[in-house]
């Protein structure tokens, strides 16, 4: 049997993401550099646990990423590092975790527009005072904005309360998968997929917009805590309106030194656009699955970071470094 046989059958299940081929071509050159061990280096640097709006635990993630074959996790909560102790204390020997978070920012267009963006930082020291502040911060304006979407839609009739949610939340940051899990629960929607689409998207008059970090300052924020700035999804145009060329090398100027190009949001012209972009500003192409647990149909690996990118990136100065074999 081929080696592009072999590896097919073993990535099958992905097919659909963010693409079969490229997963093989992937797995083919990591293959190739492993001293004739046919062996697939699989790196997921984007996933989330219930410290913020996933489902599973920091330990049933790990559980999880292990279960898939994953090499290489990277647990990045919205706003938090919460996760960071109990996810490292599971790792077996096999896996080797990556810490970082998501932060929420924004951009203001010479026009007053306003677009919204999220920033992976990577490896940072969590005991910065300027960072600390920053999720501080982020993580209230959070709350604040889910209570008054429960309180808009509960004086509409939709029967979720804010107590449910916060229970739901189990302590972690509330977000609107939190939400919609209330609103599944309530019988309101079938999945959160339908809740984001139907209630809580920015479209509807129950979305109210939280505070977020103006994305140079955010940059400058992750740079001085010793991490690294990766710009996630940057072309998920299904999410909403999405920053021009001339901004992203800008943000790379000030700093950035990554794109998330492999995500599943993005089609395949979106990946080419975006592994185009990142060739031009000389950014470390990354790839990640932005797992949710049950809150997301995507499954964990579904799209994954080279090993060359994985290195390059690795390669750089931070406060931290991976806990594991691949470290």
């Amino acid at each position: 049997m081929s080696l592009d046989s072999m590896l097919s059958q073993t990535l099958r299940r992905q097919e659909g993401w963010c693409g079969l081929r490229t997963q093989v071509r992937k797995c083919r050159v990591a293959a190739t550099r492993s001293l004739g061990n046919v062996r697939c280096v699989r790196i997921d640097l984007h996933t989330h646990s219930s410290a913020s709006d996933g489902t599973d635990t920091p330990a049933e993630l790990v559980a999880v990423a292990v279960a898939a074959g994953l090499d290489v996790l990277a647990l990045t909560d919205h706003d938090t590092t919460a996760g960071w102790d109990a996810a490292l204390q599971a790792r077996p020997d096999s896996l080797t975790v990556v810490v970082g978070a998501e932060f929420s920012c924004e951009y203001w267009t010479h026009e007053g527009r306003r677009i919204g963006l999220h920033l992976l930082g990577y490896l940072f020291d969590p005991a910065d005072t300027a960072l600390s502040r920053a999720r501080e911060q982020l993580r209230a304006s959070r709350l604040d904005r889910g209570r008054r979407m429960v309180q808009n839609m509960a004086e509409d009739g939709v029967p979720i309360t804010w107590p449910r949610v916060s229970e739901l939340a189990a302590g972690a940051p509330v977000g609107r998968p939190h939400i919609g899990r209330a609103l599944v629960e309530a019988g309101v929607v079938p999945d959160v997929d339908t809740a984001f689409r139907e209630l809580l998207s920015a479209r509807m008059p129950y979305y109210v917009r939280k505070a977020d970090l103006d994305v140079f300052a955010a940059i400058e924020l992750i740079r001085s805590a010793g991490g690294l700035a990766v710009f996630a999804h940057p072309l998920a145009r299904r999410r909403g309106p999405v920053l021009d060329a001339d901004v992203i090398e800008r943000m790379a100027v000030a700093g950035l030194v990554g794109l998330e190009v492999e995500h599943p949001d993005h089609d395949v012209a979106d990946r080419a656009q975006a592994a185009a972009l990142a060739r031009d500003l000389d950014l470390v192409a990354t790839g990640s699955s932005d797992y949710h647990g049950t809150n997301k149909t995507t499954p964990i690996a579904a799209c994954t970071t080279s090993a060359e990118a994985f290195e390059r990136l690795m390669s750089l100065p931070t406060a931290r470094r991976p806990i594991g074999a691949a470290a």
